[in-house]
């Protein structure tokens, strides 16, 4: 026990050092001159980025402490994922494969604005992996999210842009409750029809996901702009707007939500009767039926709160991002967070440092375009090898588990 409380104490040291290097080279690369080091660390706005880039250490020292020996599956398929891809991408074009792995590896820690972006999205991807950690516990397979992040965005932006004279910290928390709401809500319907009437839930939500973007379109098209050539809102006052921790970036105080998230999914999750629902429903849902669970119940609260999640994702892009409600709000960001999912073995936990980690290819990818004069595409083919040797992971403990079956 006491060397378990040594190996923490350890890790979490060692998070902090890390944190606190990796935020001095951060700023330091805004910063010109000799000495650029000490003019970062004295910068104005160290305080946060050190506060943010320790979260981000202490996600992945959490992360291997709940994954255990799983996380060295999980990084070697990464790693190998990286190395096929950097293979390919030698074979398309030798000369320049050094020059665009390079950028792709150290791009988004090059500069305070690609760091920002950085974390600006992987909070998005955490949200949307954390709805569907929840539904996939229950074993359950929702797609909702794209719809949910559009109805929230659409629900808390109106609230932003038609609601006059609040003070500040009524009107975000105004914005926000109503795209959580307006989430949630939508979360209702595939889970009121998969418990009650028996439809599948992947097809449900496939089926909505459309029906809220094209909502989302008719209403943007009568409070878009009429003199801009952009399909986008106005600009939201700044009293709806996310508190910025960072000047000139748009990182924002949903990083404390991603967090907080994470928490309350996991604590909900493993110390709830709500939780034990689910993780029974998921394991055998008649033998959680034969308990006394019902089944009906957990489905549909599984499926609203997964909306509720989607929903904050939603309100943190137009609120925190965009500052706006443009046309395309997300753009397969469903997908994306069901790879932080897997990735992250549904342990919601473990889902910030996944997210960070997934992001991270994800805001490398245009700046190896830019600086390495590479295309992007070659991200997709590392992140479609990466969805692969997951799916043969899990074809190999099928086979595995048959031929011991057999052979008792």
């Amino acid at each position: 026990m006491r060397h378990k409380g040594l190996i923490g104490l350890l890790i979490a040291v060692a998070a902090l050092g890390v944190a606190l290097l990796l935020s001095v080279h951060v700023l330091a690369r805004g910063i010109q001159g000799a000495e650029s080091f000490e003019r970062a660390a004295e910068s104005p706005a160290f305080g946060a980025v050190w506060a943010i880039n320790t979260l981000v250490m202490l996600a992945f020292a959490l992360f291997i402490g709940q994954v255990g020996r799983e996380a060295w599956r999980v990084l070697l398929t990464v790693a190998s994922a990286l190395l096929i891809g950097g293979l390919i991408l030698l074979v398309i074009s030798p000369q320049r494969a050094g020059d665009a792995y390079a950028a792709l590896l150290s791009g988004p820690l090059s500069r305070l604005n690609r760091w920002a972006t950085w974390i600006d999205d992987a909070i998005s991807l955490t949200l949307v992996a954390l709805a569907i950690t929840l539904v996939f516990k229950a074993k359950l397979f929702s797609l909702g999210a794209e719809g949910q992040i559009f109805l929230g965005a659409l629900a808390s932006g109106l609230v932003a842009l038609f609601i006059d004279g609040l003070p500040p910290a009524l009107h975000v928390s105004l914005a926000v409750g109503a795209g959580a709401l307006v989430g949630t809500l939508w979360g209702l319907i595939p889970g009121v029809l998969r418990a009650y009437l028996g439809a599948n839930e992947l097809v449900a939500t496939l089926m909505l996901n459309p029906l809220a973007a094209l909502f989302y379109g008719l209403i943007l098209e009568r409070i878009r702009l009429p003199q801009s050539g952009a399909m986008a809102s106005a600009l939201f006052p700044e009293s709806a707007l996310l508190p910025r921790l960072i000047p000139a970036t748009r990182v924002t105080s949903a990083v404390l939500w991603a967090a907080l998230a994470a928490l309350a999914v996991w604590w909900l999750m493993q110390r709830t009767p709500f939780g034990y629902a689910l993780r029974t429903l998921g394991a055998n849902a008649a033998f959680a039926r034969y308990g006394g669970i019902r089944l009906e119940r957990a489905i549909v609260g599984a499926m609203a709160l997964s909306g509720l999640l989607g929903g904050l994702a939603g309100t943190y892009l137009a609120l925190g991002i965009y500052q706006r409600l443009p046309l395309a709000v997300s753009s397969g960001l469903t997908f994306e967070g069901i790879v932080a999912a897997l990735l992250a073995r549904n342990n919601p936990l473990a889902v910030p440092a996944m997210a960070l980690l997934y992001s991270y290819l994800r805001v490398g990818a245009p700046i190896m375009q830019n600086d390495a004069a590479v295309s992007l595409e070659i991200v997709r083919v590392i992140q479609a090898i990466i969805i692969l040797l997951f799916t043969a992971e899990g074809l190999l403990r099928f086979w595995q588990r048959r031929t011991a079956w057999k052979r008792s």
